[in-house]
């Protein structure tokens, strides 16, 4: 499997969706200039989605319609490229292209959630065209679309666990058996710490994914001794919408492997 992506001396940082709730960015979720203001900070990680406008064009936005954050309503799928360049969040930002950020980002890696059905194969044929194996982290809600991404791709882009994968993880005893029922496919698991009573993030299960070559990632984590408890368990990785805050505790405890 693809294992460039991965490639990092310590703790991945990930800002999610460019840092949705850092206080200079609230309601500026997956904009250029949340995207923008993580990368000043020292990310080199950035977390987004993508949906495809009805004529086949990728875009970095979370929900299926423009209504949440947006002046304009309608759904992505069954709206123009154009049209949704006309609307605005936060009343001054357009929605960016999946095309732009990578324009803009040179030295950053993506870890993009397919949002639709659609947008798989637009992905797919979005990191050939622009040789973007090693740059990015690919996942999904949805086991199907994942799989069909897989398929398209051919293995050479790394993955996520889609839910019944980290379900593997979750209530297999070994790592033999997890690696056996997930076929070996996802390269990282990115996860809640918990799910109701439940402690998805366990020692257990981070023991099992690391003896299987996993990387975990956790979601979304914006309390600083929260974002300590998971380091110190173990985790790889930190996805948060307070890009302020993580790289404090990373850098309080050493670990801050952004751009300075």
């Amino acid at each position: 499997m693809t294992r460039g992506y991965l490639d990092h001396p310590g703790v991945l940082a990930f800002a999610h969706r460019g840092g949705a709730f850092h206080p200079e960015l609230e309601g500026l979720e997956n904009t250029m200039a949340a995207f923008r203001h993580a990368v000043e900070l020292g990310y080199t990680y950035l977390e987004t989605d993508v949906h495809v406008t009805s004529d086949g064009v990728l875009l970095a936005f979370h929900d299926d319609v423009l209504d949440r954050v947006t002046d304009r309503t309608g759904s992505i799928a069954d709206t123009s490229y154009a049209d949704v360049q006309a609307a605005l969040i936060g009343g001054r930002e357009r929605v960016p292209t999946l095309a732009e950020l990578f324009e803009a980002f040179p030295g950053v890696r993506f870890n993009i959630d397919i949002k639709s059905a659609g947008a798989v194969p637009a992905l797919a044929d979005f990191i050939s065209q622009h040789d973007a194996w090693d740059r990015v982290l690919v996942g999904s809600f949805s086991g199907r679309r994942l799989t069909t991404f897989r398929r398209l791709t051919e293995g050479r882009v790394a993955t996520s666990a889609h839910p019944l994968e980290v379900a593997a993880y979750v209530l297999s005893p070994v790592s033999g058996l997890a690696r056996l029922l997930t076929r070996g496919r996802p390269d990282a698991l990115q996860i809640p710490h918990r799910q109701g009573r439940l402690t998805v993030a366990s020692r257990g299960l981070i023991r099992r994914a690391h003896a299987n070559g996993l990387q975990v990632h956790v979601w979304t984590i914006d309390e600083p001794a929260e974002m300590s408890q998971l380091l110190d368990r173990g985790v790889d990785g930190l996805i948060t919408d307070r890009t302020d805050i993580l790289s404090d505790v990373l850098r309080s405890r050493g670990q801050w492997e952004g751009k300075s």
